[in-house]
């Protein structure tokens, strides 16, 4: 791993960088004969949500997630990974046929946020969010979400709601920003790195608080470490019985909100 002397606002702007490998990349190496499919089945497709189906090791699987590009021309056709409605109706779809056919789910979450703007209000996006959220936190199949780079916000979050929740080093979640909650703190976007520290949003504070699961090292062993947690995750979600999955996820994430409401 890296050193710890990296501050928090460090850590956003590597899992913020340009280089840093996003979901076709991880979908490359990690799973076989993936088949793209698009669409909400209400006539829009989103290219901020990349998903599909796939085999990993043998395994049928649907893999999930943000997509981002690496130039400012693939930015602009995934919306700088800010998915809209759309694209988390097509997630839920996915969801929904991945439980179906009992295949696990793997998702990957690389977002500054869902797309906030007034057309994605206007076509449902809270109501989308909350729907894959509450769809998630019941889905009869073995979930993995894997932040690897930004997870930001409801949008983050909705597609989180898993049984293992893993992080690379570098990765950052959060409920929103630095520079938004710097905004609404200090009405000084510029303080960003004075608000990462106070948000605690990096991977081993989240791990102390028990948020994560784990976290997986970061370097030129990457893509062997994530496929490494994958194998090792997977055959123990499998062999678990589907309703005591669920009732555990579910426990899960009630006991977290539960710990940090105020008493």
């Amino acid at each position: 791993m890296m050193e710890n002397k990296l501050s928090a606002y460090d850590r956003v702007c590597l899992a913020r960088a340009k280089d840093r490998p996003g979901i076709a990349d991880y979908i490359d190496y990690l799973f076989e004969d993936f088949l793209e499919l698009k669409g909400d089945r209400l006539g829009k497709e989103d290219s901020s949500i990349l998903g599909g189906i796939a085999s990993f090791h043998g395994i049928p699987v649907t893999v999930i997630g943000h997509r981002k590009g690496k130039t400012t021309e693939e930015n602009l056709a995934c919306n700088f990974g800010m998915p809209l409605p759309e694209g988390y109706r097509k997630a839920l779809r996915l969801m929904k046929q991945a439980e179906k056919f009992a295949r696990p789910v793997i998702t990957f979450i690389d977002t500054p946020g869902a797309y906030p703007g007034m057309e994605a209000e206007s076509h449902g996006q809270s109501i989308a969010l909350a729907e894959c959220i509450a769809q998630m936190s019941a889905l009869e199949t073995p979930v993995i979400a894997i932040i690897t780079g930004e997870g930001s916000s409801g949008g983050a979050l909705a597609l989180g709601v898993a049984d293992q929740v893993w992080m690379l080093e570098n990765a950052v979640y959060s409920i929103l920003s630095p520079e938004g909650f710097a905004s609404i703190l200090w009405k000084d976007a510029k303080r960003a790195p004075e608000a990462s520290e106070l948000m605690k949003i990096t991977a081993p504070q989240l791990l102390e608080y028990g948020l994560i699961d784990g976290i997986i090292p970061e370097g030129p062993k990457l893509m062997q470490q994530v496929e490494k947690m994958l194998m090792s995750q997977l055959g123990g979600l499998l062999k678990t019985r589907t309703s005591l999955l669920v009732k555990k996820r579910y426990r899960k994430f009630r006991e977290i909100d539960g710990a940090f409401r105020p008493s």
